[in-house]
């Protein structure tokens, strides 16, 4: 077993590639390395600005010898008269062995010879050989580049190559143009604080030899200690930093031997919005912000910067950041003064400049269809008059800071800077914080918005896009959501989940998309598709959250949504709520065993009442079921039960308790099991198509009772 080094030393590497570069080499290089047969122990890979490394312990310095059966000519062409042919003779020879060696087998396309031959192992020398130019330039990565006079591309150009297995140096050239780069054992420290030459003896001896260069290879150790510096000297200045996980992880790869330098900026600074203050210093400049405490957005005139240089030089190195950041500050000042000038309202008419959709026209036209998608909304939920201006005056300003200095320079504050604009302007509360609510959810795991206000702007803010964007036939395809369509639906079934809120999105989308098509300004090009086109997408993403976010088995899902039953998914969009519940309470009695108890006598029945005529809704026997036909004490009895399960299924309608029906159902298990199969059984299908009629419409009804909680047709037994 041998210890192989990989290094390939380059000009200053963006951050994000070699991330991503590390993580193509982590799946790639094993599976390599697997098929050549050389599986090793272990595989550590490094990476800074200026190197990509690997190395590879326990590794075998050869593959293992093997014996593979070869198939050759046909029988008929290797031997005539029991005689080798020159076909067989050179067959033989090709594979080291006798003609002696070949035997004649039978497959499916006649006789063919063959031969057990043994095939020796390929030292690592040459697979590796073979395997290091693959893994170096089957990298991926944005913004490739040329170098010199050459065809090779990478990211930044190629300045040395280590490849040592052991101690040993293997031969390789890197030949780009007229220039050429050979392996060697030599390796290059920190530019500032070693600029000289590191020569590695061993490839074992690789990660100690470059930190005595001041060079730390391995990212995970530079981030920990990062984040260590970080936090310790912020507590200097007796604050705690900010630390985004992002900008630590970009911070990491910029960095080869990591110096934490503690920076100033003005106090008047701090009159500033924390979000400007930070995303100036996070954005920009790659600074960790300085809080007063780990639980307070209120922010200190400091900042934490990662220096790669020379640690004797940090105050010259803070000097020169704060005075970079003054500068930054300074601009931000002057765009929040400037856009304070003036009442968040008057940016509203400046909307009409900024287009949202070409087809569909500006912002400001997207605004007052949301009004109108938030007049619904309030009509349903019955809000009083109050409540329904704040909502209807958060709609009308909730972009208007897209046209505004600051957003414009900064668009990840859109929201933030609509609510500190719309308090600094006298706007109630409620409104001020709606308009940064109405963005949430960002992203999966995002916060939801926590007032009304702000959950019916986001809902109708969301809602219109969707429908814009399918009116034009644009719909979500594979990966492909440029106007993050998915992300939209999720939040508004999201929303209506978290905040209970008693919405039908079925009749919602009937008069958004009644109003979209009556509206001349807009141009339908999905046609009479629009309102189906939107409920199955719903329904999509209501499988999809039920499955991946509430952990609801996939097969409940489908029993609760209906399947390609239009008119049963209707119903869960009817009331997205019951839906939930619904999905829930079966995981529940799935998980409890009391599923397992009703599910094979509904299942039954189920199956025979599609033979019958009794629609899928109605519930009480006394109308669509005759007495007077009954034969047997069984289909009394059956009758009976289905009388006493009505109130039961009745009250789990109307209270939402499934438990009540469930109860029910458990209840006629045993009465409907000797309908089927007791002492007094009948035929179901039976000649006298009255009779059976009359059963089967026994049968449909026990199976309407189930459909109020499920269909018991797409659950899986287990």
């Amino acid at each position: 077993m041998a210890t192989f080094l990989l290094e390939v030393g380059t000009e200053e590497l963006p951050a994000s590639f070699v991330e991503n570069a590390l993580a193509q080499w982590r799946d790639r290089i094993p599976t390599d390395l697997d098929e050549a047969l050389l599986t090793p122990e272990s595989i550590e890979y490094y990476g800074t600005p200026r190197r990509l490394a690997l190395v590879i312990k326990g590794l075998p310095l050869k593959q293992p010898d093997r014996a593979e059966d070869a198939k050759g000519p046909p029988a008929q062409a290797a031997f005539k008269d029991g005689q080798p042919t020159k076909a067989a003779i050179g067959f033989a020879r090709s594979k080291g062995v006798e003609v002696d060696a070949l035997e004649v087998r039978e497959t499916d396309k006649g006789a063919f010879v063959f031969v057990n031959h043994r095939i020796p192992g390929q030292s690592a020398v040459e697979i590796l050989t073979e395997q290091i130019p693959n893994w170096i330039f089957g990298l991926e990565g944005k913004r490739f580049m040329r170098w010199g006079d050459g065809d090779l591309r990478f990211p930044r150009p190629i300045r040395w190559l280590v490849t040592l297995l052991d101690g040993d140096v293997i031969p390789l050239t890197i030949e780009n143009g007229s220039s050429k780069c050979s392996s060697d054992r030599q390796s290059y420290g920190h530019r500032v604080l070693h600029p000289e030459i590191l020569t590695i003896d061993q490839a074992e001896n690789y990660q100690a030899i470059l930190k005595r260069g001041f060079v730390d290879v391995d990212p995970a150790q530079r981030q920990q200690t990062i984040a260590a510096q970080v936090q310790a000297a912020a507590a200097t200045v007796k604050g705690h930093a900010q630390v985004s996980p992002d900008l630590l992880a970009e911070v990491t790869n910029l960095v080869e031997w990591p110096t934490a330098v503690v920076g100033e900026f003005d106090a008047e600074f701090l009159e500033l919005p924390p979000a400007v203050a930070v995303m100036e210093m996070e954005s920009h400049q790659r600074y960790f912000p300085i809080c007063k405490g780990p639980d307070e957005s209120a922010l200190l005139p400091y900042f934490v910067t990662i220096s790669n240089g020379d640690p004797a030089k940090a105050a010259l190195i803070a000097e020169g950041n704060g005075r970079v950041i003054r500068a930054r500050l300074s601009d931000g000042k002057f765009f929040f003064d400037a856009d304070r000038a003036q009442p968040l309202a008057d940016f509203v008419p400046k909307l009409e400049t900024v287009t949202f959709e070409e087809r569909l026209g500006s912002v400001a036209a997207k605004v007052q269809r949301a009004g109108a998608i938030a007049t619904h909304i309030c009509h349903q939920l019955q809000v009083s008059s109050e409540q329904s201006e704040l909502i209807q005056r958060a709609v009308y300003l909730c972009k208007a800071d897209l046209v505004t200095q600051m957003v414009g320079e900064f668009p990840e504050l859109q929201g933030q800077m609509g609510e500190t604009y719309a308090r600094h302007s006298g706007e109630p509360e409620a409104v001020a914080v709606a308009i940064a609510e109405h963005y949430l959810p960002r992203g999966a795991g995002d916060v939801l918005p926590q007032t009304l206000t702000g959950q019916v702007a986001g809902l109708a803010d969301r809602l219109d896009t969707l429908v814009a964007i399918f009116s034009l036939g644009m719909l979500p395809t594979g990966s492909s959501d440029p106007f993050a369509l998915r992300r939209a639906a999720n939040a508004i079934v999201n929303i209506i989940w978290q905040a209970n809120l008693p919405l039908n999105l079925a009749q919602l989308l009937d008069q958004v998309v009644a109003d979209f098509e009556a509206n001349p300004d807009v141009s339908l090009e999905a046609g009479g598709e629009l309102r189906s086109q939107l409920q199955s997408f719903f329904l999509q993403r209501m499988q999809t959250l039920l499955q991946d976010e509430l952990q609801i088995d996939y097969d409940l899902v489908n029993a609760v949504v209906g399947g390609d039953d239009a008119s049963y998914g209707e119903r869960i969009l009817e009331n997205l709520l019951d839906g939930r519940d619904r999905a829930q309470f079966l995981q529940a009695i799935r998980n409890d065993g009391r599923l397992d108890a009703i599910y094979a006598t509904v299942n039954r029945a189920s199956r025979l009442a599609t033979k019958g005529n009794l629609d899928t809704v109605t519930l009480d026997p006394s109308g669509c079921v005759d007495p007077a036909q009954f034969q047997q004490d069984s289909e009394r009895a059956f009758f009976d039960s289905l009388q006493g399960l009505l109130p039961q299924t009745q009250a789990a309608q109307t209270e939402r308790d499934y438990g009540k029906l469930v109860t029910g159902l458990e209840q006629a298990a045993p009465v409907v099991s000797d309908f089927f199969d007791g002492p007094d059984s009948v035929m179901v299908m039976a000649e006298d198509p009255g009779i059976q009629n009359n059963r089967l419409a026994l049968l449909g009804l026990l199976r309407n009772h189930a459909l109020v909680l499920a269909d018991f047709g797409a659950i899986v037994k287990g």
